[in-house]
């Protein structure tokens, strides 16, 4: 931790909620005075006492009949007491006894055969002695008037309401849950309203994503959260929205604005209206985030991109609004603040290197293949909301974990449920007909996940025994055929089965109405076209570098060559957004983008699994969703895909 302003910066995460404990931790919301119902969640202010007896009578504790105990002596089966009517009467659980002192169980009883009905009549036989207040309840024997119920610091809990209502406890006190208020700031910022109404954005505007996040993670915790209306980037638009919320909110979070760039105002905010307490934290990501004192309230500014908003409301709102609540932050705070209920051990598919000194959240997905448990880390981008949604859970890295080889171990904090023993890992060709297949499988009550890594990668994966299934379409330039040689080169001796689920076109893809003129491949060497690569080990560039022996030309010709999208989308979405001329693709990629297309190959694209694939639980379950209409029809949709008349296991 260094020193910026008279203030700290680049504290570690531990320092910073350390500074916040210091500087707000004996600060409270406001006492109110609640009905316990009212109350679920809250902390004590003051202890509870009981305002009655619990019971209040004297009351049976089982079903039978009251009596006086010394009446039953010498009870006993071989040798019954036998009662006339009168000195007894039924009562049935919780009900008064009267002047009774003992209450037999009707189970060690037995009214005598022809005994009248008329009340004082009965005989009654007893098959055991009682003690004097044997099955009965005294006065106050759960609660005793005055007693202490609760202490100040409690949690109000559904038992705890319930046991106030009994106690005669009608309003007690409570810390009120802290008022907070999310001010979301920009001029690129567009609110949902707009954003969902259909009319078009204009490039760079985004949607303000970050006050639904905010407003769905606090009611998660248990709080409520006020959504300001959006606010420009004027200083003193922003600076006077700061002041008045921290003089009416318990707690403030201001959205953007934490960086150092010229429409980034929050520091020198906070530093004219309080005090700041510390200025970036050492995470990935949200290292911008920066917390100040103004008015003896926590304002604390978020970095705008979604992910680094998400993790800064973690480390910091919830810590915080348990603190003015009254409630103890316990160490493994992050747990509930990230909505972890369980965690698992897992082992790195891929070798993981973090940031010197830096604490890095890792947003995770799992596996399990055998024995072992796999995960690998989803898109790291602080801008990235898709990867925090579709992770299975979330790993922290601690400032000391700089390297973290293949194979290596790591705790993973579940955000979902997560049925491992039902889900089928695909490694290998990266196509989204595969990604339609996951509802599918979902409804079924089975799983899949995908993992992009191109043909090679696929099989070299399923030879380590680190995918259930592969698939591939790579073109052999000797024969001419595909997959084939590929396969036998990383099956070794082991039964592979193949089996083909459909074909699809390849093409050139380029902007709309193809402005540079591309024709074929050789085109792409002309020295203004920017082209965009897969990675090594895709089919696709196989077939790249295929066609471009097959027309003369070398890699070092095309420019851009070694420019890597690892998809077929994030290739065609570089010449959608002008990085890039052309790449090499699928129809279905350049039609979902409204791009050019140049038909240039016609490829099988086939899964392979090995030959004990049909023992794992969903293996029947991907079989069914390959082979329906729901599947089919999706893909035809999309376009530039046909169904072969067979697509027999081989």
């Amino acid at each position: 931790m260094v020193m910026g302003r008279g203030y700290p910066e680049h504290c570690s995460l531990d320092e910073a909620l350390k500074i916040l404990s210091e500087e707000f931790g004996h600060i409270r919301s406001k006492t109110v005075t609640a009905k316990p119902a009212d109350a679920l969640g809250c902390i004590l202010s003051e202890d509870i006492s009981s305002k009655r007896n619990v019971p209040h009578y004297t009351a049976s504790a089982v079903d039978g009949y009251a009596m006086s105990a010394r009446s039953t002596a010498g009870a006993a089966p071989s040798t019954p007491v036998t009662l006339e009517g009168g000195k007894f009467w039924w009562v049935n659980t919780g009900a008064p006894i009267g002047d009774a002192d003992s209450v037999v169980m009707v189970e060690d009883t037995s009214m005598e055969p022809g005994a009248s009905a008329n009340v004082g009549s009965e005989r009654l036989k007893i098959f055991r002695s009682l003690t004097q207040g044997e099955n009965v309840r005294a006065v106050g024997e759960d609660v005793m008037y005055g007693q202490l119920l609760a202490c100040c610091g409690d949690k109000v809990t559904p038992a705890l309401v319930s046991l106030c209502l009994c106690a005669g406890v009608e309003n007690i006190s409570i810390y009120a849950k802290p008022r907070a208020i999310f001010i979301p700031t920009g001029n690129e910022i567009a609110s949902a309203e707009l954003w969902l109404s259909g009319e078009r954005a204009s490039p760079g505007v985004v949607v303000d994503s970050n006050s639904a996040y905010a407003a769905s993670i606090f009611e998660s915790w248990g709080y409520s959260l006020d959504i300001s209306p959006i606010l420009p980037d004027d200083p003193d638009v922003i600076s006077e929205a700061t002041r008045r919320a921290a003089s009416d909110y318990d707690l403030v979070i201001v959205s953007a604005g934490s960086a150092k760039g010229r429409r980034d105002h929050s520091a020198d905010i906070f530093q004219k209206l309080g005090k700041i307490l510390f200025r970036y934290v050492r995470m990935k990501p949200g290292r911008p985030a920066m917390i100040a004192n103004i008015c003896e309230t926590p304002v604390i500014c978020a970095p705008g991109f979604p992910m680094s908003c998400a993790v800064s409301l973690w480390s910091f709102a919830y810590p915080l609004a348990k603190m003015l609540s009254g409630e103890r932050v316990a160490p493994d705070y992050i747990l509930n603040a990230i909505g972890s209920r369980e965690s698992l051990e897992a082992e790195f598919m891929v070798q993981h290197s973090s940031p010197p000194g830096v604490a890095e959240w890792l947003r995770m997905k799992c596996a399990r293949v055998g024995e072992n448990t796999f995960c690998w880390p989803l898109s790291s981008g602080a801008s990235v909301l898709w990867a925090l949604a579709e992770a299975d859970g979330i790993a922290m890295l601690r400032e000391e974990s700089l390297e973290r080889p293949k194979g290596s171990k790591v705790q993973i904090h579940l955000t979902k449920r997560v049925d491992l023993a039902k889900r089928l890992l695909f490694q290998g060709s990266d196509d989204p007909a595969v990604g339609l297949l996951v509802s599918i499988m979902r409804n079924k009550g089975m799983d899949l996940a995908i993992r992009a890594v191109g043909s090679m990668g696929g099989l070299a994966a399923l030879a380590r025994g680190e995918a259930h299934l592969a698939a591939a379409h790579l073109l052999d330039a000797a024969s001419g055929t595909y997959n084939t040689s590929y396969i036998r080169q990383f099956s070794g001796d082991r039964d592979w089965r193949r089996k083909r689920i459909f074909y699809r076109e390849q093409g050139i893809i380029t902007a709309p109405g193809n402005p540079k003129a591309i024709g074929g491949f050789g085109d792409l060497a002309a020295g203004d076209v920017v082209f965009e690569n897969r990675q090594p080990g895709a089919g696709t560039r196989v077939l790249l570098d295929y066609m471009l022996r097959e027309n003369g030309l070398k890699s070092s010709d095309i420019r851009g060559y070694d420019h890597i999208s690892i998809t077929h989308m994030e290739a065609a979405n570089k010449v959608a957004s002008g990085v890039a001329d052309a790449t090499l693709g699928i129809a279905s990629a350049a039609d979902a983008l409204g791009l050019h297309f140049i038909p240039i190959a016609r490829e099988p694209y086939e899964l392979v699994f090995c030959e004990r694939f049909g023992e794992h639980p969903a293996a029947e379950a991907l079989f069914d969703a390959i082979e329906s209409v729901e599947w089919r029809d999706a893909v035809s949709r999309m376009g530039g895909y046909e169904f072969p008349e067979t697509g027999d296991i081989h």
